[in-house]
């Protein structure tokens, strides 16, 4: 009897595909095992909610649910393109999102250029310990810090600058709305300039170091080698991060305008996190803000697409 090739007989590539993705699942069951937790907290937590998307087209009254909500198709979003504050929001929520990435981005990788350059092990790692450690204080803590050094009573930058003779008089910055910009990304790149300076300098600790060597046979000093070397090394880890970042430009972050904010500069620290705040919790309107969160996450998206499709064209990395 003649022998008859697998390739021959038909199923038999299907038959031995299913055999071998079953011998790898045996294979790795312990590690499926410890994976089924995360997948099921996933599912309940980030997945199954989603469905809850539909308020933002329905009139959602508590009393009849979402089944039993009327369905009102596009009105919310059409509300939220009249509203005489929507140039306002964007405004604040693009301009401190943009100035975050920007001034956060160089500011890590410059604490992270500087860091890499730094001989001395003990100096280094205290110094990354102290500029990452704000990163786990907690916002509120963060802001009541900030609030009391920046106090137009008592705090402790006003005196320095009043001993110093260059004021006559405290300044209330919090209450300086061309400054609440300012000094919300102040805060928010010290608090988080350390973390994000880590994922840099794992990036560096990637480079050949034989190029360094032939450069200091050239001649560059440690300046030019930067420049010329360690900078676009990691340029592809900067340009993935950056196109990460761009998702997401309309989420300034709730905690610093609404910890922050007053009444006095609420004209530049009201943005869409705060606004969704106050129209969903704040006014019970909780289609309405259902709506903005959509609109929201679909611009962030397409922002991605873009940027993405962008570095692509450029011959960058890309993420999608």
């Amino acid at each position: 009897m003649n022998h008859v090739p697998s390739g021959l007989v038909p199923g038999a590539p299907r038959a031995q595909q299913q055999s071998s993705a079953w011998r790898k699942i045996k294979k790795q069951k312990i590690l499926l095992l410890f994976c089924v937790p995360f997948a099921v907290w996933a599912a309940i937590f980030c997945y199954a909610p989603i469905w809850g998307w539909i308020m933002a087209f329905q009139d959602y009254n508590a009393g009849k649910g979402i089944m039993g909500s009327p369905w009102v198709g596009l009105k919310h979003f059409r509300t939220f393109f009249q509203e005489e504050m929507l140039y306002t929001l964007l405004r604040n929520t693009i301009a401190i999102s943009v100035l975050n990435i920007v001034v956060g981005t160089i500011g890590a990788v410059s604490l992270a250029l500087l860091l890499n350059e730094v001989k001395g092990v003990f100096f280094k790692r205290t110094v990354q310990t102290i500029s990452y450690l704000p990163y786990f204080i907690s916002y509120v803590v963060v802001a009541n810090l900030f609030l009391t050094l920046l106090s137009p009573t008592d705090g402790t930058v006003n005196r320095i600058l009043m001993k110093l003779g260059l004021i006559d008089e405290p300044i209330f910055f919090f209450g300086e709305p061309h400054l609440f910009w300012f000094l919300v990304v102040f805060i928010n790149v010290w608090k988080s300039i350390g973390w994000d300076a880590i994922i840099y300098i794992a990036a560096m600790s990637a480079v050949d170091t034989e190029l360094y060597d032939a450069a200091s046979v050239d001649g560059a000093g440690r300046w030019r080698k930067m420049w010329h070397i360690t900078l676009p090394c990691i340029r592809p880890t900067i340009v993935v991060l950056l196109i990460l970042s761009t998702s997401g430009i309309l989420s300034a972050g709730f905690d610093p305008s609404y910890l922050l904010g007053n009444p006095m500069v609420y004209e530049y620290s009201e943005v869409i996190d705060t606004y969704v705040y106050r129209m969903g919790l704040g006014n019970a309107m909780y289609s309405y803000a259902t709506a903005i969160g959509l609109f929201r996450l679909i611009v962030s998206l397409i922002l991605l697409y873009l940027v993405n499709r962008i570095a692509k064209k450029l011959g960058e990395e890309n993420v999608l």
